[in-house]
């Protein structure tokens, strides 16, 4: 498939374009509906996101607003736009034209010029395909091309030797370093007790974290909460079965908890606030709790890509090493699929596994 080939003849060249101001028509519909299926706010932030890049390419590749339903040959023209594959030469190359690319870039859009990477692709392509599901119109993106495209691409970056970057686990030694670093002024109880509340009750999303309230919080000693998480990703997708949202907050982490709570004087709403000068703010958006867990990180001089993601990996990797059984681990994180949470807790439990000591008199 070539530049010249996917363009149709009424394509407007990207030079000079101007992108739209506002998400195509169709767009804007697969937004709202999606907005009225009472998904996450992270993740309709994110589809919304998604469906701007979709209806921003299309202007800029085609010179017309994003069709619903959008042609199958539209879709593989996205995936080996953005998809990075090696020539016969060895180089890296995508059918992106640079032009477009830049327009992209300077609509907003897009961060930077160049490929994706796969899990990008896969997510912008998953977005496509749930509106595309909501508005029940024929799904190009299941059709056998484009799944097969995907299946290749993803063969061909794995034999690259590409593997989806993760943040770094924050495991008990990285939190004690981290926890040093929080001294008794307000932000660092704040910071203190955010970071043990998140990893004590079982790694929480850093949207968990921002969103908690005290009103869920319920004392059940002197040095013990429970927590209920009411607004998991696991509760929204509907899957509550096999998980209970009670989850314990106990010993040090209730103590740095509570510390933060009387020192703060907070009585109502969030938990995790912004600090003005020694003053209470609103609540910490889930970008916050990233960027603490991050600054907390370099103050202790650890190596590594932190984020918040990373008292998730790490408490799962922690309770592996710990010995903590698989189901019991899964309770508190809320993972739906053993798949999504086992190389987490094999990383935990590699040097412990007996199949390891053969040697071994």
């Amino acid at each position: 498939m070539t530049h010249k080939d996917s363009l149709p003849s009424h394509a407007s060249p990207a030079a000079g374009l101007q992108l739209p101001a506002q998400l195509a028509q169709q767009a804007a519909d697969a937004v709202r509906e999606l907005l009225a299926e009472a998904a996450a706010a992270n993740t309709t932030r994110s589809y919304a996101s998604a469906l701007r890049y979709w209806a921003g390419w299309h202007v800029a590749r085609y010179g017309i607003e994003l069709p619903f339903p959008t042609p199958e040959a539209t879709v593989l023209q996205f995936l080996v736009d953005h998809t990075a594959r090696r020539t016969e030469d060895g180089r890296l190359t995508w059918e992106l034209p640079p032009e477009v690319d830049q327009a992209l870039v300077a609509a907003g859009l897009k961060a930077k010029p160049g490929a994706w990477t796969l899990a990008t692709v896969r997510h912008r392509v998953a977005v496509l395909s749930t509106a595309h599901r909501l508005k029940h119109l024929a799904n190009p993106c299941e059709q056998p091309a484009v799944r097969t495209v995907l299946s290749r691409a993803g063969h061909a970056a794995v034999k690259r030797g590409e593997r989806p970057r993760k943040k770094t686990a924050i495991t008990l030694t990285e939190l004690e370093a981290m926890l040093a670093t929080c001294d008794h002024s307000l932000e660092g109880l704040r910071d203190r007790a955010l970071l043990c509340f998140g990893f004590a009750s079982g790694g929480r999303r850093r949207s968990e974290i921002a969103a908690a309230d005290i009103r869920d919080l319920r004392r059940i000693g002197p040095q013990g909460f429970i927590y209920r998480l009411e607004h998991s990703k696991t509760q929204q997708a509907g899957v509550t079965a096999s998980s209970t949202p009670d989850k314990p907050v106990l010993a040090r982490a209730a103590l740095a908890l509570e510390d933060w709570i009387e020192a703060s004087g907070i009585t109502e709403g969030a938990i995790f606030r912004r600090l003005w000068k020694q003053r209470i703010g609103p609540a910490l958006s889930p970008a916050a709790v990233g960027e603490i867990v991050q600054r907390r990180a370099r103050q202790a001089g650890l190596e590594g890509d932190f984020g918040g993601h990373s008292l998730r990996s790490g408490f799962v990797t922690e309770a592996s090493r710990q010995g903590v059984a698989l189901p019991a681990i899964m309770q508190l994180t809320e993972h739906r699929a053993v798949s999504s949470v086992i190389g987490y807790f094999q990383s935990g439990s590699a040097a412990a596994n007996p199949a390891a000591r053969l040697l071994e008199d």
